[in-house]
């Protein structure tokens, strides 16, 4: 695609480049630690914090306001996470999810954060292409080591099916969250993807048989408030 568009895959600012690709190799490995210990609805609304310290960041790193309605939105999208995780004190009985792997998923939220940051900053600079192929220009080299220690698995039937699915949504996925970062700013672009927690929890009911508790039914609520509130921000 880079060639195709006649642009050099190298961009011009590499250190911010090689940041946002080892800030998103770590988010990673959080957010795929997190989903193989937690159900996937849980651990997707958990990753799904990132919003509010995007938000913060973006205040604090790009100057950005946040604005009462996006605010709002965050805060409404950050009591649903609080009602799908279930912490003790609204909960009559204690919750089940391990402790250990909360932290794991919210830092992979906190990374989550920052790496949107650098590509609001990079999308300055850099054509969507060129910042997408510093993912996996960092990430391979990355993972690499963890397949010869551990050793390599190959796919069989219908898992190269299932991991190809991953690379091209992802890839689809990557151009089109850097292209909308370039036009939005990050807060309200954050918050409008709390949506992604209602198919998470679709997909987990749909196929892995996963159940829906009450609070997590509640949270999701909310949460799609919050991403409606977000959209209709008067952000032009």
């Amino acid at each position: 695609m880079l060639k195709r568009a006649e642009i050099s895959p190298w961009g011009h600012k590499k250190k911010l480049l090689i940041a946002r690709g080892l800030l998103g190799t770590s988010a990673l490995f959080c957010v795929f630690e997190a989903i193989s210990t937690l159900p996937l609805a849980s651990a997707t609304v958990i990753q799904f914090t990132y919003p509010t310290f995007t938000a913060v960041a973006a205040w604090f790193l790009l100057k950005e306001g946040i604005g009462r309605r996006i605010g709002i939105a965050v805060t409404i999208g950050w009591l649903g996470v609080i009602m799908v995780v279930q912490p003790d004190w609204i909960s009559s009985t204690p919750h089940s999810l391990p402790p250990i792997a909360v932290l794991i998923a919210l830092s992979g939220a906190i990374l989550t954060a920052l790496a949107y940051i650098s590509i609001r900053e990079l999308s300055k600079h850099e054509h969507p292409l060129v910042i997408v192929h510093y993912f996996p220009l960092i990430s391979v080299p990355i993972t690499l080591p963890f397949l010869i220690v551990k050793g390599f698995i190959l796919p069989i039937g219908i898992e190269w099916i299932w991991l190809m699915g991953v690379g091209v949504f992802t890839q689809i996925g990557q151009v089109w969250i850097t292209q909308g970062l370039s036009i939005v700013k990050v807060a309200r672009a954050s918050s409008i993807n709390y949506v992604q927690i209602l198919f998470a929890a679709i997909w987990g009911i749909l196929f892995f048989s996963e159940e829906l508790e009450t609070w997590t039914i509640l949270g999701a609520l909310f949460i799609l408030v919050g991403s409606l509130l977000s959209l209709a921000s008067n952000e032009k």
